[in-house]
Order: C-alpha cells, then structure tokens, then sequence
C-alpha cells in the first residue's frame, strides 16, 4: 500500500522562534518518525522574498534555517529536505496555475491582508500570489496531506480548489485534492502583546529564541505581560513543554511560574543546541544533505511538471 504524500514548508527570515518550532518543526519531526508517510519538506525561499529583507543575508539565513531543522530532528534518510528555489518545476507549475485561478479568490485571503499591512511601502505581486505559489509548492509532488495550523486552513482549501480547477478545465483526475493534517499546537502570541501572533518582525521582545541563552529566555519570559490574555499565552506556552517542566503553572504566583518556564524551554533546546553546533562546524555535510535533497525533490517535479505540460498541450 502506497503511503500518502506529505508536503509542507519553512521560510528563512532569521532566528527561529518558539512560534516556529511548535507550528512546524516539531510536528514535521513526529511525522517524519511515524512512518506512515512520504515526507518533503523544505525551506521557502522564494516566499521570503515576498517580504522586505536583505539580501546579503539571505544565503546565510537558509543555510542556518538548514541547520536548525535537522537539529531538531529533521532526518534525511526519512524525509526529502530541499530548498525550494533550486527545483525551478514548482515556479512553472505556479505559472500554470495563475492561468486558472480568478484573482477574487486572492483578493480574500487573509494573510495577504495581514502580511501587506505589515509593509504598506512593499505590496507585491509575490505576497498576493503567495497562495498560488503554495499550491504548486503542494501539488508537484502531488503532495496529498499538508500539516499547518488552523490559521493556514484557508491556503490548502485553495490549494484544493486550484487542483479541482484544474482537473475540470482539462477533464482529468492528474492531481489530487490536498487535505489539511491538522497539527496539536498551540497558537503562539507574543510575550508583548498576546492579541497578535508571535513574529520576529514585532521586535525582539514580542518572540523567544529557541536557541536564546539561558539568561536571555529568563529575561524575555520575566518581562512577557500578565494580563489576562497574557497569562493564557504564557500557559498555553508551558503546556506545550509541559514534560521539561519542573513545577506548577500558578497564575496566582506568575515570578515563580516564569523562572520554571524560563529553565523548563532552556532545558527542552539542551541537545538541539549542542546538535546545532557540530552541523555548524560540519558546512559540507549539511550542503550534502541539500544537493541530496534537490536531486530527490527534481526528480519528482521534473516528472510532473512534463506530464502537466502534455495535459495542457505545451511541448515538453
């Protein structure tokens, strides 16, 4: 029995945050470990671009996004882990599907809405088209389950849409209609402010480093706000790293419950940190790891985006 095809992604931006790890690193990893899939995973580049950034930083950025994911258990004898931008098949599918995809369904999506409000000076065609990139991000590997949050529900519902788009347009069955593999995490907010969603690109104070000293995370965790909303964050942050806890989470005593959260998530990163530093040391072997990957992942696109083109009368 053919196992079900799981594709999912990671854009480089920088330090990787608790946000992050619990979003998607995490669950890529317990999926990976279950075995009961065909696993790509890989490092969204393209989509980063989207997004203001400097480009002197950017290889830098996806080589440490690199590091930290097979820090955290990412294994490449389980998994296809690329980068995106080196499979060049997903942005021709992505032409293809822009052919097929009414503009009204971008114009409604949420994390364009977000996003572009975040950067009123860079409202790009890229951060609109954002779903649409995904979807062939997805459906080249005929990608079959998608693990995300409930807050990307909207992009793979759309990712569905453009396959059945397509199906109906060219009277086939090629591509199948992804599903969302709903993850168990909880949606992380800010320590500053808990009504918007943890974000490097709020500042430093509103995210915690995975990889933050120990001083550092006890610090940030002291002075996240105590409101209401606050505490909610804060607790749903500890049960998410409830078995490196050492103590009660006591709303009523929230000096004492930090500096057990503070040594709880320090203690929870101990052998990612010493992991990230021998690949860190070890440069060829994680670029051999990526060069692995990329001829794995082309391998799949190349083949698709060929039979894609027949169905649709292009040359190949």
């Amino acid at each position: 029995m053919n196992k079900q095809t799981v594709v999912s992604g990671i854009q480089p931006s920088g330090q990787l945050h608790i946000g992050n790890y619990l979003g998607a690193l995490k669950n890529w990893v317990e999926i990976q470990n279950s075995g009961k899939y065909d696993c790509l995973f890989f490092i969204a580049d393209y989509h980063s671009i989207t997004e203001n950034y400097d480009p002197k930083e950017k290889k830098e950025q996806i080589f440490n996004l690199a590091v930290d994911c097979l820090a955290a258990g990412l294994d490449p004898r389980k998994s296809v882990f690329f980068i995106q931008s080196q499979v060049p098949a997903c942005t021709e599918l992505a032409w293809v599907f822009n052919t097929i995809t009414p503009v009204s369904e971008l114009e409604r999506m949420t994390q364009f809405k977000d996003k572009a409000s975040r950067q009123l000076k860079n409202i790009n065609m890229g951060l609109f088209d954002y779903p649409v990139l995904q979807a062939a991000d997805i459906l080249i590997y005929k990608g079959v389950l998608v693990p995300v949050g409930e807050d990307q529900i909207q992009h793979v519902e759309l990712t569905r849409d453009i396959a059945r788009w397509f199906n109906h347009k060219y009277q086939t069955d090629y591509l199948p209609e992804a599903k969302p593999l709903l993850t168990k995490s909880a949606r992380v907010m800010s320590l500053a402010d808990p009504e918007k969603k943890m974000s490097k690109s709020l500042g430093a104070k509103h995210f915690l480093g995975i990889d933050e000293s120990k001083e550092k995370i006890l610090d940030k965790i002291k002075k996240a706000v105590s409101t209401a909303e606050g505490i909610e964050n804060l607790k749903a942050i500890y049960e998410s790293f409830l078995e490196d806890m050492a103590g009660d989470f006591k709303p009523d005593k929230m000096g004492e419950t930090k500096a057990v959260m503070a040594a709880g998530i320090y203690n929870h990163f101990a052998s990612f940190r010493e992991k990230k530093q021998e690949l860190l040391k070890n440069r060829s072997y994680v670029n051999k790891i990526l060069a692995q990957g990329k001829k794995q992942a082309e391998k799949i696109a190349t083949k698709t985006i060929l039979e894609i083109k027949e169905i649709i009368g292009l040359a190949s």
